[in-house]
């Protein structure tokens, strides 16, 4: 155990100092902050004045009030509607080439006693968020203009009023669950830490094993460390480094947040940390570091056998895909956290850390169905860990090229672990 430690302490070292971990770290903490500070950023650049429209009043006078009053009505709103009385097309043309309004609307009868054509006029087309509010608008307004002799006023009223669909979801017990939308977003930023944290420590991992047969700086290493010592060394090496990565993003992203320009959005989403599942945190650290793990074995098994740094990306390449499914499956199963892929892969231990922590934050999976997941994580990382450690014994003094599973087999044998 001295000696694992030894190599432990080694390994944090090192990496820590590394080019490549600080300027990746300072690399995703300013990408990060960039994603949290955008909507602020993008504000910045975008003009506070609603966009002014000219209404064009000819015939269809109560619509065209049923328009000015809706707008007025909004408590935020992009648009700004300036009516002009018997104004030609070259005036309002003249006025859109001075600046005093972006476009104008008119409003055109087809038929007798049809809903009239709305025609946009303006230098550039309207944005789809601009013609999505002016579509709405002008349903709301047709609906009103067709039902205004057969409905009450509040009838009126009610139409505009959007119907929205809750969901209650009810446990075995009797009792009903509601579906926290924060346990979602927590959900997927640890996801994406996983995956994250997961490729990058463990292509270290293999890396560095890789370079340091590569470089014959192994054969000297393993007459004062034992090959065994060395791999669980670097392992929990790597893992203390991945934790305090993402400490180090967490940071990041609650420093960003508390900015002064951030809390008016978050007061205005009325969200406080007491709203967030604390129990979906703890499983998901659990499954992370389970996972972390099971990879990273897998990860030195691998690098143990490969004598030549370029020969590296592709004898990892059926774990990086492992991974990219994990993270592509969870992610894509968002929506729909109960289906029977993500009942199936969370019991797959390369599949478990993703889709089990997504049937914990946005499913609604019994308690020992949990447990069954940690169980299998846990014997898969003795099972596989037991594995690896034997190639790894038997690889790192392997040299020439790849050895062929059946040598591996070989060497494996002459070793008792």
């Amino acid at each position: 155990m001295h000696n694992v430690w030894t190599v432990v302490r080694f390994t944090l070292r090192t990496k820590m100092m590394t080019k490549a971990f600080i300027v990746t770290t300072i690399i995703l903490a300013l990408i990060i902050s960039l994603g949290v500070n955008l909507p602020y950023i993008i504000s910045l650049f975008s003009s506070n004045e609603p966009t002014s429209i000219g209404l064009v009043q000819g015939k269809a006078t109560s619509i065209e009030k049923s328009l000015e009053q809706y707008f007025a009505k909004q408590e935020k709103t992009s648009f700004k509607i300036v009516p002009y009385k018997d104004a030609s097309e070259a005036k309002l043309n003249k006025e859109v080439e001075a600046g005093k309004i972006d476009g104008y609307l008119t409003l055109e009868e087809e038929k007798a006693g049809a809903f009239p054509k709305i025609v946009y006029h303006g230098e550039e087309e309207l944005g789809m968020e601009e013609e999505s509010a002016l579509t709405h608008a002008f349903t709301l307004i047709k609906t009103e203009w067709l039902v205004k002799d057969s409905l009450t006023t509040e009838q009126i009223a009610e139409l505009s009023q959007p119907v929205s669909v809750d969901s209650k979801l009810i446990a075995k017990a009797g009792e009903t669950k509601e579906k926290n939308p924060v346990s979602i977003i927590v959900v997927m930023v640890l996801i994406i830490l996983f995956f994250m944290s997961n490729t990058m420590t463990s292509n270290m991992i293999a890396a560095e094993v890789t370079q340091e047969k590569s470089s014959r700086i192994m054969e000297i290493l393993i007459t004062s460390v034992s090959p065994l010592a060395q791999m669980f060394g670097k392992i929990i090496g790597m893992f203390l480094l991945g934790l305090l990565q993402i400490a180090v993003f967490l940071a990041v992203v609650v420093l960003n947040l508390l900015l002064p320009h951030n809390t008016a959005p978050l007061k205005s989403l009325n969200f406080d940390f007491t709203m967030i599942d604390w129990s979906v945190v703890g499983g998901g650290l659990v499954l992370y570091v389970l996972g972390y793990f099971l990879y990273a074995t897998l990860s030195a098994a691998v690098g143990s056998i490969v004598s030549r740094t370029e020969d590296l990306s592709q004898a990892i390449m059926p774990i990086t895909m492992l991974s990219m499914a994990a993270f592509y499956i969870a992610i894509f199963s968002i929506s729909t956290p109960n289906s029977i892929l993500v009942k199936v892969a969370s019991y797959i231990p390369f599949f478990t850390p993703t889709s089990m922590l997504l049937r914990i934050g946005a499913g609604n999976p019994a308690w020992w169905e949990f447990w069954i997941g940690v169980l299998i994580m846990i014997v898969s990382i003795v099972f596989f860990g037991w594995l690896s450690a034997k190639i790894y014994r038997t690889g790192v003094l392997m040299y020439g090229k790849r050895p062929s599973l059946k040598e591996i087999r070989k060497a494996m044998k002459a070793y008792k672990i």
